[in-house]
């Protein structure tokens, strides 16, 4: 394990094809250090030997992945919808503090997000639904994401957006 004292301004949890994906392209992008933490540390280890241009921060607990990310803490979810996301959002509840996010980048179904954000929401820690979608290449090309959040007065949902996320022509993709 690496170093993981608050190194990190996002972390990905979940390291498949999609997750990877996603890592490297936060990665690549100017002012990001990227905590990576996957359950089987194999997958975290052939991360770091393929990709050391990345500079990775990487984690073998759910505790050294918190510990690895600069307050508040980010961390994009990308395992497999129902269960398993539950799961890792109920271990990033353990290690996160109020004011913290928590982003599902799987394909949940609504219902579930919106369970999981309330559920989140009552103990002070942000959630974001936000579908990251392209297929494999589509984490690692660009970013298509479908989030869905509790509107927050003044805010956008996606900062890249010009668009107010109320506005009609925000919610045609």
């Amino acid at each position: 394990m690496a170093d993981t004292a608050a190194q990190a301004n996002i972390g990905v949890v979940g390291l498949a094809v999609m997750g990877s994906n996603l890592a490297r392209n936060l990665a690549s992008r100017e002012g990001n250090t990227v905590a990576v933490y996957n359950r089987t540390t194999s997958r975290t280890d052939e991360l770091l030997r393929e990709h050391p241009e990345a500079g990775f921060v990487s984690a073998e607990t759910v505790q050294d992945f918190a510990a690895a990310l600069a307050k508040p803490r980010t961390a994009i979810i990308m395992v497999k919808a129902g269960k398993p996301t539950d799961a890792v959002i109920d271990q990033l509840v353990e290690v996160f503090e109020p004011g913290d996010i928590i982003v599902d980048g799987g394909n949940a179904l609504f219902t579930d997000t919106i369970r999981r954000e309330k559920a989140v929401r009552e103990t002070g820690i942000n959630f974001v639904g936000a579908g990251i979608s392209g297929g494999e290449e589509g984490p690692s090309r660009d970013r298509r994401s479908c989030p869905a959040a509790p509107p927050r007065p003044g805010r956008r949902s996606d900062p890249s957006s010009s668009r107010s996320p109320r506005s009609p022509r925000a919610s045609r993709a």
